[in-house]
């Protein structure tokens, strides 16, 4: 029996059907579009100025507090232990919400959801430590479309309980419970990975080497050291650091990682392409989840939903599908990304800022959904696009630090709108005026880039 289970876990097919499991059943969550209709109704009796000014912003200070710890962690104890730790999360959170009560509460809610969204990256890390490269473009695509799957099919379910079943709100939690469950419980059943990108690597044969794109180039001010895959030292260099691990202590081990993680930032920074794309990466990713975590109670503001009909569940899944369109079509967009590329960072930034801005001069619940959909369709364009970017030239465990990095830049940028924005000790904004800041934050982000891209434009025809 023992032997048999072996066998099934070394194949690739096993791990990436569990973990594609796993992401199906913590995505479904139909009660999700409706949190702020739930929080504000006579299930929870909250005021939308308790919700908005001191529930929510607990989740992006835990969000920021976990997320560099546990990013490390994760590889440190490969990525299973942390998936165990999100599914525990997911069902302590949705438990609190169905049967627990008040502002201190909710504020446990949020730091737990912050718990589960810093562990994200287990999720997406771990098939990569279990599967053979050759399978790193495929797993990726089943991973990445299940949870996309999932999302839609639980708004979808969310929308039509509520509109044509008349569910609670209650009990579309309950439901939402049901799943996460499921997906803890699946995460018993993953295989416990042998190696992982940093901190457990394999001998350099095994990592991943720099990806290579049809027509792709390497720009000139890229360090060489950021365009290869660093896990083989050079001849004159001493063994890698993974490569001592057998004969150092676990803590120098790990000290000596963190250095290197360290170097291959700094290497990686120096490329300007890479540098530039980034900025944008953090400065649009804070902006955008500002955006939708604060998207309901804007729609409740325009449309209360104890007075009107909701459709936060329709719009998610019209969302999902759209963004969904737009990331797959880039791949058969086929213009010069260096010359252009922050040309299109400056113009979608540019209707983005429109979409948001109109939801804040508009008191129509339909202008305001339909700037949504246009605004996270946009995002997930370009979004996209500098996920190629900066991946070109990156290796795996490169990408994956330099993503993480990213990702914790933004999470501090955030932090920041929303002390000074949202948080009641600052200066505590009502919803309407949060997205005129939001909307000029993004016609920032457009000037920057479109002033750079005629820079650019212009030194290329000199």
């Amino acid at each position: 029996m023992d032997c048999w289970k072996q066998e099934e876990s070394n194949t690739w097919t096993f791990p990436t059907l569990i973990v594609c499991l796993y992401g199906f059943f913590s995505m479904l969550k139909p009660s999700e579009p409706f949190l702020t209709p739930y929080l504000t109704g006579p299930d929870k009796n909250l005021t939308t100025d308790e919700v908005t000014n001191q529930v929510f912003p607990v989740w992006t200070y835990s969000y920021l507090a976990l997320l560099l710890p546990v990013f490390l962690i994760t590889d440190y104890v490969r990525y299973k232990p942390v998936l165990l730790l999100q599914g525990i999360s997911f069902i302590v959170t949705w438990l609190l919400l169905l049967f627990a009560r008040g502002v201190v509460a909710m504020q446990i809610v949020e730091f737990f959801y912050g718990m589960v969204t810093a562990a994200e990256v287990a999720y997406y890390a771990y098939i990569y430590s279990v599967v053979s490269t050759d399978h790193y473009q495929r797993v990726t695509s089943y991973c990445r479309s299940i949870t996309l799957v999932a999302a839609t099919t639980g708004a979808v379910l969310g929308q039509l309980l509520v509109s044509l079943a008349d569910v609670s709100y209650f009990h579309l939690n309950a439901i939402t419970l049901a799943s996460v469950s499921l997906a803890f419980l699946c995460s018993f059943f993953l295989p416990v990975p042998q190696k992982s990108m940093f901190f457990h690597r394999r001998e350099s044969s095994e990592t991943l080497p720099r990806t290579d794109k049809t027509g792709a180039t390497i720009s000139c001010d890229t360090p060489p050291s950021c365009q290869e895959d660093k896990s083989s030292p050079s001849p004159d260099m001493g063994p890698a650091p993974e490569q001592q691990a057998g004969n150092a202590k676990p803590q120098h081990h790990v000290l000596r990682v963190l250095v290197q993680l360290s170097k291959d930032l700094r290497d990686c920074y120096s490329s300007r392409k890479l540098l530039y794309w980034s900025l944008w990466w953090a400065l649009a990713t804070a902006g955008f989840n500002q955006v939708l975590n604060y998207i309901q109670v804007l729609w409740d503001f325009r449309a209360p939903s104890h007075s009107s009909a909701v459709y936060n569940g329709a719009v998610e899944a019209i969302a999902t599908f759209l963004s969904s369109v737009t990331s797959f079509i880039v791949q058969y967009v086929k213009i010069n990304w260096d010359l252009f590329g922050e040309l299109a960072l400056g113009i979608f930034s540019t209707i983005d800022a429109v979409s948001l801005l109109l939801m804040h001069f508009t008191t129509n619940i339909w202008a305001c959904y339909a700037g949504y959909l246009i605004f996270k369709a946009c995002y997930m364009l370009l979004i996209t696009i500098a996920t190629f970017q900066i991946a070109v030239n990156l290796s795996m465990e490169r990408y994956a630090l330099v993503f993480g990095f990213n990702n914790f830049i933004a999470l501090v940028i955030q932090t920041i709108l929303t002390v000074v924005i949202v948080d009641s000790r600052g200066l505590g904004l009502d919803i309407v005026i949060q997205f005129l800041i939001y909307g000029s934050y993004f016609a920032v982000i457009s000037g920057i880039f479109l002033i750079r891209s005629i820079c650019t434009l212009v030194s290329s025809k000199c």
